[in-house]
């Protein structure tokens, strides 16, 4: 049954997470509240290993997510039921192309869909922000406002911002120095 639910959700975050992988962290926050199956935390660490491995974002979440859940089996439906909306969506714009290509609503309905791609992306940013570089749990039980934020995770954060930013490296390499330093860090 849990194989089924896992296909399930994932097909309804596949069908409505319009805007690429970074627009599924929404669901996948709605997910984890609703299901239980993985935390905030771990979608951080999602994110991570999506960022750091080959593929689309999207379908490397929804692989781990459904393997964290339900082992390969898990993995393997969470992975369908993502990719195949998109899959029939795609088939079935492909078939009917050149009579979608120049339709008034279909134009509208992307003007629409852009900016909420960019809000979805956003909230989701803002919600890894919260779980990478704010520490609820140490301002809760001190009450004080050093202990809210994490200043090493800050600190790379914004030096990695201004890196890309500056340097326009490739993202990988950015991803290597960041588990460097996390390791790092971490010692």
């Amino acid at each position: 049954m849990i194989l089924l639910r896992l296909m399930l959700e994932f097909a309804k975050t596949g069908l409505f997470s319009v805007g690429g992988g970074l627009a599924t962290l929404p669901f996948l926050y709605e997910m984890s509240d609703k299901t239980g199956w993985f935390t905030h935390a771990d979608i951080a660490d999602m994110i991570a290993v999506s960022e750091s491995t080959p593929g689309a974002i999207g379908i490397n979440m929804s692989t781990y997510a459904g393997f964290k859940t339900a082992g390969f089996a898990g993995g393997l439906l969470a992975t369908i039921g993502l990719a195949a909306p998109s899959v029939i969506i795609i088939l079935i714009i492909a078939r009917f192309l050149k009579s979608f290509r120049d339709n008034p609503l279909v134009e509208g309905a992307f003007y629409g869909l852009r900016p909420a791609s960019i809000a979805m992306i956003t909230a989701a940013g803002l919600n890894v922000a919260k779980v990478a570089l704010i520490n609820l749990p140490a301002y809760a039980a001190s009450g004080s406002l050093a202990d809210l934020f994490i200043p090493k995770a800050i600190v790379l954060a914004v030096a990695l911002f201004i890196a890309q930013r500056k340097l326009k490296w490739s993202p990988v390499l950015f991803i290597a120095i960041s588990a460097v330093v996390g390791i790092v860090l971490k010692f």
